[in-house]
C-alpha cells in the first residue's frame, strides 16, 4: 500500500535523521504519513477506539443531539442541506479530563468505553506535544519555549453515510484546518480523502492502516512566518459504503499566535499580524472562507 502513497513518510523514532524529511513534506506537501508511533499510541488502542467510535454513531439521535458545542462546530453535527452524507460528534478540548469526561458522560458511554475514549485522548495528545516539538527543532526553534502541552486538542469523529447515488460527489467540500496539526485515523478499508499539491491537483489518500496523516494548518502558516503549508484538502465519494475517521486538531496557543522570531528577520519579514486562534476562526466562519483565504486578512500591511 506504501508504493501508492506519494505522500511524505515520516518516521518518528528517526529523528534527528528527519528532521530536513519533515521541514520539506511541511513546506511542499503540508501533510504527511507517520509511521512508527505505537509507543505513544499502541494498534491495539487505536482499534477499540474505531469500535467505540462506530457504536457512537448507532445511539438514538436525541442522544447523539445532547453533544452540545463549546464553540462552533465542536460538537454534534447532523447531516445538512450542504453536507447531506456528513455526521460528526466532538469535543473541544481532549486534553482536558473535564471536557473529555463530559463528552462521555453527554452520550451515555459505558466504563469500558469511557477508558478507551480517554487513554486515547491523552495518548493523542502526547503525539501532537511530540509532534510539535519535533517541528520547532527542525526550525531551529527551541521547543521548551513554545508550550505546546498548553494548547488545546479538538476531538472528532466523522461518518460519512455514502449512497450509490452519491458516488462521485463530495463528502465534504475543499477546505483547510483553521488550527496548528491535525492527526487523522482514516478509515482502514475505505478511500475518498483527497489532498491538493503545488500543482493545484488532487491526490488520493488511500487507505493504509497502522499510520496516521498529520496535515498543517492555518495556525502553522502564521506561526512559521508563511514557510509551512496549510495544505487543502476535500472527501469524495468513492464507494456505497460507510467511511469513518477520527480526526484531532491541535488548534494553537490559547494566547496570541504570531510568526516565530527565528523565522523573522530582514530577507524574511513578518508576514502576518499578531491573532489567537479564536478571533481567526471568528474571521473564517464570518467570511466563509475554509480554504487558507482568510490567512490574507491577517497580511502585515507593506511599507512602500
Amino acid at each position: 500500500m506504501a508504493a501508492q502513497c506519494s505522500i511524505p513518510v515520516i518516521d518518528l523514532l528517526d529523528f534527528p535523521n528527519q528532521s530536513s524529511k519533515l521541514i520539506a513534506a511541511s513546506e511542499d506537501w503540508g501533510c504527511f504519513r507517520l509511521i512508527n508511533y505505537h509507543d505513544v499510541l499502541p494498534a491495539t488502542l487505536m482499534s477499540d477506539m474505531k469500535a467505540v467510535v462506530r457504536s457512537l454513531f448507532d445511539l438514538p439521535v436525541e442522544i447523539k443531539r445532547r453533544n452540545l458545542d463549546v464553540i462552533t462546530g465542536s460538537g454534534y453535527m447532523a447531516p445538512t442541506a450542504k453536507n447531506p452524507l456528513y455526521e460528526a460528534l466532538g469535543l473541544y478540548d481532549m486534553a482536558s479530563r473535564v471536557d473529555v469526561d463530559k463528552f462521555c458522560s453527554q452520550l451515555d458511554v459505558s466504563p469500558h468505553q469511557r477508558e478507551t475514549i480517554m487513554k486515547y485522548a491523552e495518548a493523542v495528545h502526547e503525539l501532537f506535544v511530540r509532534i510539535g516539538k519535533k517541528l520547532a527543532e527542525s526550525l531551529g526553534a527551541k521547543s521548551e519555549n513554545i508550550g505546546f502541552e498548553n494548547w488545546p486538542c479538538q476531538f472528532r469523529i466523522n461518518k460519512y453515510h455514502f449512497t450509490p447515488e452519491s458516488v462521485g460527489t463530495s463528502g465534504v467540500q475543499i477546505h483547510t484546518d483553521s488550527g496548528f496539526l491535525t492527526i487523522l485515523q482514516d478509515d482502514e478499508s475505505v478511500g475518498g480523502l483527497e489532498v491538493m499539491n503545488k500543482s493545484s491537483e488532487f491526490v488520493p489518500v488511500d487507505p493504509w492502516p497502522d499510520t496516521l496523516l498529520v496535515n498543517l494548518g492555518d495556525m502553522a502558516t502564521v506561526w512559521s512566518n508563511g514557510r509551512l503549508c496549510n495544505v487543502k484538502h476535500r472527501v469524495q465519494c468513492k464507494e456505497a459504503t460507510i467511511r469513518v475517521s477520527i480526526a484531532s486538531f491541535l488548534l494553537g496557543p490559547r494566547e496570541t499566535v504570531e510568526p516565530l522570531a527565528e523565522l523573522v528577520d530582514d530577507e524574511h519579514p513578518r508576514m502576518y499580524v499578531p491573532t489567537t486562534y479564536e478571533d481567526y476562526r471568528k474571521i473564517r466562519l464570518s467570511t466563509k472562507l475554509q480554504a487558507g483565504e482568510a490567512l490574507a486578512l491577517l497580511h502585515t500591511p507593506r511599507s512602500d
